[in-house]
């Protein structure tokens, strides 16, 4: 039985590979500090006979008994909610901790995929975004935090990839939505449902022409997996192309979730980006990867999701898990 591990275990995209690869039939560690992911995450699969889970700060010395044949590195804070709160720990998971993660890889032969992000190309002037985009980042912006860990993360992986003769893998991760989504997060699909549910108005920043595309979970492991088992180690873009406007797709939540909150506007935060959309065309021909959900599917599953929280989920607007680390 082949061993992979996944560090960011508990997180949304983590524990959602997590289930992939188990029932794919391999022997899955987790590794997580639950600073933004939960302990939740894991109850499906906590049980099971082919799991086990290390809490543990990827920034710091990984040791790992017996072998290791795949590792996935998805630790990291994804929301500008987390980030902003938490710069010093961006940094170092997408620093230090890829640094672990490699030098770990290297000494137990592994294979090894990073989890990159659509951050990469900051605000783009290039559009849709191809993987021969360089970008358009501020790196001492308030999302410069995030951008830059990213970018260093994957300078430091080709560099182990050219030099040390390491596999790697890169996935440049473009919006992706469904359940173990967290609710608080500050990302617009959990914002609107989290607003809705609540009874409150939407909140729509700038005048709502900014376009994201979004990608629906199962899609995205689906793609991650078959880029972990290719032959191809340059950076690929992961997300659905189907582009939408912030304020059509605030209406369009409205109406499928049945809700009766209006839209307010608010300032556009610094540096939000205009656009998103991923040139998949790699993924395509590479891959043989297109996503198949589509987004009213996905929505109404993530929707059913937000709705079986809790209350106490549901009006929480802090992560509890930040506070003891915010001094660090």
């Amino acid at each position: 039985m082949e061993r992979v591990l996944i560090s960011g275990a508990a997180g949304f995209l983590g524990s959602n590979l997590c289930n992939k690869f188990l029932k794919e039939g391999f022997e899955v560690i987790g590794m997580d500090n639950f600073i933004t992911g939960s302990p939740k995450n894991l109850s499906s699969f906590i049980a099971h006979p082919n799991f086990s889970f290390i809490n543990q700060d990827v920034s710091e010395y990984i040791s790992i008994k017996g072998s290791l044949d795949y590792i996935l590195h998805f630790a990291s804070p994804a929301s500008p909610i987390d980030y902003l709160r938490i710069p010093i720990q961006t940094l170092k998971v997408g620093s230090l901790g890829t640094h672990n993660i490699l030098g770990l890889a290297k000494a137990k032969q592994a294979r090894v995929l990073i989890a990159s992000t659509s951050e990469v190309y900051g605000d783009p002037l290039v559009h849709p975004q191809t993987e021969e985009y360089y970008g358009n980042v501020n790196p001492i912006g308030p999302r410069g935090v995030y951008d830059e860990a990213k970018r260093f993360q994957e300078a430091l992986t080709m560099a182990y990839h050219n030099f040390h003769g390491l596999e790697t893998r890169i996935v440049r991760i473009f919006n992706t939505y469904g359940p173990r989504m967290r609710l608080n997060d500050g990302r617009v699909i959990p914002a609107f449902m989290g607003q809705i549910l609540r009874g409150e108005d939407l909140t729509v920043f700038g005048d709502g022409s900014q376009t994201r595309s979004f990608c629906y979970v199962d899609d995205q492991v689906e793609g991650i997996f078959k880029l972990l088992f290719s032959d191809y180690h340059l950076p690929v873009n992961i997300g659905n192309p189907v582009e939408i406007s912030i304020l059509d797709f605030a209406h369009e939540i409205i109406k499928l979730t049945q809700g009766q909150s209006k839209i307010v506007f608010k300032d556009l935060p610094v540096n939000d980006p205009l656009q998103r959309c991923p040139d998949i065309t790699k993924a395509q021909k590479i891959l043989n990867w297109n996503p198949k959900t589509d987004r009213k599917t996905g929505m109404k599953k993530t929707f059913e999701y937000f709705k079986s929280l809790s209350r106490d989920e549901l009006y929480e607007t802090t992560y509890k898990n930040f506070d003891k680390y915010i001094k660090k």
